[in-house]
């Protein structure tokens, strides 16, 4: 479960220190562990493996969605949702509500960065989480050592399609939910 890592494996790759946590997921629980951070002057990184804030709302969800809990029961701490929201925000106005967060606690992910390994090593009591960022025409490998690690990426974060008997002889569409934006193709 554990693995420790030699003096070679530390200058293999590139490094980089982070003198706090390493958040994994921009999403809203990312967001809240960022600022709350932030509050109490601690630094850290959040790597998202997406190109933005709460990736799962804006990529993998229909367009009529609505928050199903009253929105007081879903702010971030610190930052109620705005007055003249509805009690159940729509997925568009809590997108908006993400972004103005993270633009308020001055939280700046690092985009397309995606987390290949997240290992403790035992010997030097740090975490190692190796990632690759794709955010350019070239992917980049990079190692973040840190003594912390928060892993936020949600609960619905695969899509997991699962094998039906049958399924690959059906002549008809099929379409995950998280593939399913609105009815209009069913009209």
């Amino acid at each position: 479960m554990f693995q420790s890592f030699g003096p070679d494996d530390i200058l293999s790759s590139r490094c980089i220190w982070v003198n706090g946590p390493v958040i994994v997921g921009a999403g809203p629980s990312g967001l809240a562990v960022g600022a709350g951070l932030k509050n109490q002057g601690v630094p850290f990184i959040i790597l998202e493996r997406a190109n933005c804030i709460a990736s799962l709302w804006q990529k993998r969800t229909y367009n009529r969605l609505k928050l199903h809990l009253p929105k007081q029961f879903c702010q971030l701490p610190n930052f109620p949702f705005p007055e003249d929201f509805p009690e159940y925000p729509t997925k568009y106005q809590f997108i908006s509500y993400l972004e103005s967060y993270a633009k308020h606690f001055d939280i700046n992910p690092h985009f397309n960065e995606t987390v290949q390994s997240a290992k403790y090593d035992e010997t030097f009591g740090l975490w190692r989480v190796k990632t690759i960022s794709t955010g350019g025409p070239n992917p980049i490998g990079v190692e973040y050592i840190c003594r912390w690690l928060v892993v936020a990426t949600g609960e619905n974060a695969e899509k997991v399609a699962p094998e039906f008997e049958g399924l690959q002889e059906f002549g008809g569409h099929v379409t995950h939910a998280c593939d399913y934006k609105s009815g209009q193709s069913y009209s």
